[in-house]
């Protein structure tokens, strides 16, 4: 029998807005770390943190906030986030959904989208929610399906030489195609509804706006 999947919700100081689709993503997590700032989310989420950890150098207006917390140094080599990310695997959790994951600073959120990659091709599922847009990682492993509507943009972007990209459900399909590190060929397309996709080597980035 495959094992339950523990899912980590880890709270990000980007940009969320909460709407009904993101209220159901989160719903049934089994673990929330808020990461510095990222805890001002949980609120408008309606989540309980589990664990408060950072530096706190982001977190003036998070005074009244009594969670449990684990305090960091803030000269030191990993982020926040990715210290949350660490300890939601050591309490168990084997996928993770990083809210608040895009906006703010685009070397953070750069930073997020690169982690996630790095975690997914490595077997440990990590997506990325702001609420305006949606992130995933495309290994050969993972194809995904994508509960997308009709007249949705979302786009396919290369985190390396990627082939044998296969697009269903879109104005603009693909079959088996060669996407090229740094190439625009995937960005911009848009969903007739639910959309498949899926790559036979390779790294690749999707991301929705909603």
């Amino acid at each position: 029998m495959k094992p339950r999947e523990t899912t980590a919700l880890l709270l990000a100081g980007g940009l969320l807005t909460v709407t009904p689709r993101v209220l159901e993503l989160v719903r049934g997590a089994d673990l929330v770390i808020a990461a510095d700032g990222g805890a001002r989310h949980a609120a408008p989420l309606g989540v309980t943190i589990d664990l408060w950890v950072g530096d706190f150098d982001s977190s003036d207006d998070l005074a009244h906030l009594h969670v449990p917390r684990q305090t960091f140094p803030t000269d030191k080599d990993k982020t926040d986030l990715e210290l949350a990310l660490e300890i939601a695997k050591q309490r168990g959790a084997t996928r993770a959904l990083v809210l608040g994951a895009f906006g703010g600073r685009f070397d953070h959120s750069l930073g997020i989208a690169l982690m996630a990659a790095r975690e997914t091709r490595n077997g440990f599922t990590i997506n990325l929610e702001s609420g305006s847009e949606s992130g995933w990682i495309l290994t050969p492993a993972e194809p995904l399906e994508l509960p997308l509507t009709a007249g949705q943009t979302f786009s396919v972007l290369a985190l390396e030489n990627a082939n044998g990209l296969s697009i269903a459900g879109a104005k603009w399909d693909l079959e088996s195609v060669k996407l090229q590190f740094g190439s625009s060929l995937g960005i911009s397309n848009e969903a007739r509804g639910a959309v498949s996709v899926s790559l036979e080597a390779g790294l690749a980035l999707v991301i929705a706006q909603w």
